[in-house]
Order: structure tokens, then C-alpha cells, then sequence
């Protein structure tokens, strides 16, 4: 079998799908409330989220399945673990990334081909609204707010792709001159402090959190009215566990090896540099 190579279109498309079946199940997220989550008071809050529901709703002409979701809503949902398993399974890491990966490691690299995509989503969106703001004089209510929270979402999965990177910030003064017991005791130490923050966040938050902001489908109050509180908010302290999930498989996997492997000597992409010289016509 041909060995595929970084940048295949496999490598565009499943995390393309999957971006586009998460935005759909989070904008429709109100519907899974009403259909999984009944709220017990039926009079304000339940009003409240199905005039969010209709009001956001895409497919308004749709019936629902069981409830209030219809079948493009489940049909996202459903996808979306399918597409996220394939869009690991294919994937290929590129040259300059760490090579001491394992294959739950590729969880996380996948979730970095997620943030490519949708840094790409975000400039499209600031780019379309540039043009009709300055070009078309006609500005939308959308745009600001909708890169503010595609941006909430990059700035949170992009530490997990960074921490399975070792990409993080850190300083090696003292941790360089230890010996390599001692760095044990300090890889130990740092996983402990960042579990016990993870746990301390979750336990303290995880009802304001889910209870206040995302079961009541807490919005931005503005025109576009985006759920940036109700999704950005819960998202913080899944990311956190994951993060302190792939901090533990480092410390397992880096054990055994030398430090020096750990240190990329080569920061850059030398397929890369090749396309760009062709590009420019160097030799």
C-alpha cells in the first residue's frame, strides 16, 4: 500500500465534516435540551429555550423525530463521533510534528486539524465582513460575534494539540542541569499540580457551569444573540480535563526517553520549504 503523505484531502475533509456537524448539533443544541433534558419548569425557562429553538432554527419546516429535533439534527449528532473516529484513522502527521506519537495521540492531532479548520472558518468570516463593510457599505450583526466565538473555540482545543506537541511554554534552566531521577520527581510533580487545578476547576464550576450557562442555553443578548456563554464556558473545563488527560499520557510515554529526544532540532517543514522554493522559483 502507498504510503499517503501529510496534507492529503482526507486530511481537509474529515475535519471539515466534523466542524460543520458540530456547528450544526451546537446552534441546534437547544433541541437536544428539550428532547434529552426536559426542564422541569415547564412555563418560563422551557418557553424561553423553544423560542430560542425557533428562532435559530434552520430547518424550521422540518418535523422533529422524537420531539423537538429533526432528522438533520440527529443525523449531525450521530455523525459526529463516526467522522471524528475515520478523521484520526487517516490521519498523517506532517514532518514538523512531534514523531514520538502514539496512536491516542492522534486524538489530540486530530483536534489540531479541527483548530486549522476552523482559523480558516474565522478569516473567511472577518474577510467577508471587511468586504461588505467597506466595499457594500452594508455591515452585518453577525460577523464580530461569530469570530469572537470561533475564536473562544480555537483559543481553548488549540492547548490540547500543544500540550500532545510539547509545543507549551517552558523553561529548561534548572530542569536541564537536574539529573534525570530528579526530572522524574519535576515531570511528576507538574502533572499532580495540573491534575489537582483540573479537578479544583471541575468541582467547583461544574454546576454553574452546566446548570446556569448550558442547560438554560445562556445566550450573548445581542442581535446575532450567539450561545457563546452556554458552549465556551462548558468547553473551558472539558478542554482542561483533556489537557490534564494528554499531560498524563506524555509523562508516561516521554519516561523512558532521553531528554535530548524530546527537543526538536528542526523546526522546519522541509517539504514545505521545497513547495515555497519551487513556488518562487529557487533552486
Amino acid at each position: 500500500m502507498k504510503e499517503q503523505k501529510p496534507g492529503n484531502i482526507k486530511e481537509w475533509i474529515f475535519p471539515f465534516l466534523f466542524v460543520f456537524c458540530a456547528g450544526w448539533a451546537i446552534w441546534h443544541a437547544p433541541a437536544y435540551i428539550l428532547d434529552l433534558w426536559p426542564h422541569d419548569d415547564t412555563t418560563s425557562l422551557t418557553v424561553q429555550i423553544t423560542e430560542i429553538h425557533k428562532r435559530k432554527d434552520v430547518t424550521p419546516n422540518l418535523p422533529g423525530v422524537f420531539g423537538v429535533a429533526d432528522v438533520v439534527d440527529w443525523a449531525a449528532l450521530i455523525l459526529m463521533p463516526f467522522i471524528f473516529y475515520f478523521g484520526v484513522k487517516s490521519l498523517v502527521p506532517a514532518q514538523m510534528e512531534f514523531q514520538l506519537y502514539s496512536r491516542i495521540d492522534k486524538i489530540a492531532m486530530f483536534v489540531g486539524r479541527i483548530v486549522m479548520i476552523l482559523i480558516i472558518s474565522m478569516t473567511s468570516v472577518m474577510l467577508y465582513e471587511v468586504f461588505v463593510r467597506y466595499a457594500l457599505e452594508k455591515p452585518t450583526l453577525w460577523a464580530n460575534e461569530l469570530t469572537l466565538w470561533i475564536g473562544g473555540f480555537v483559543f481553548m482545543l488549540s492547548g490540547v494539540y500543544a500540550m500532545q506537541q510539547r509545543s507549551h511554554i517552558r523553561i529548561f534552566i534548572l530542569y536541564d542541569v537536574m539529573p534525570r531521577w530528579l526530572q522524574h520527581i519535576c515531570d511528576i510533580i507538574w502533572v499532580v499540580l495540573l491534575w489537582f487545578f483540573a479537578i479544583c476547576l471541575v468541582f467547583g464550576s461544574y454546576k454553574q457551569v452546566f446548570i446556569n450557562k448550558f442547560y438554560k442555553w445562556q445566550t450573548f443578548g445581542t442581535a446575532f444573540d450567539p450561545p457563546i456563554p452556554a458552549t465556551i464556558q462548558p468547553l473551558i473545563l472539558i478542554v482542561i480535563c483533556l489537557i490534564a488527560m494528554q499531560a498524563l499520557l506524555n509523562l508516561i510515554a516521554d519516561w523512558g526517553r532521553d531528554p535530548s529526544e524530546l527537543i526538536e532540532k528542526d523546526l522546519v517543514d522541509q517539504e514545505e520549504l521545497e513547495a515555497i522554493k519551487k513556488s518562487v522559483g529557487a533552486s
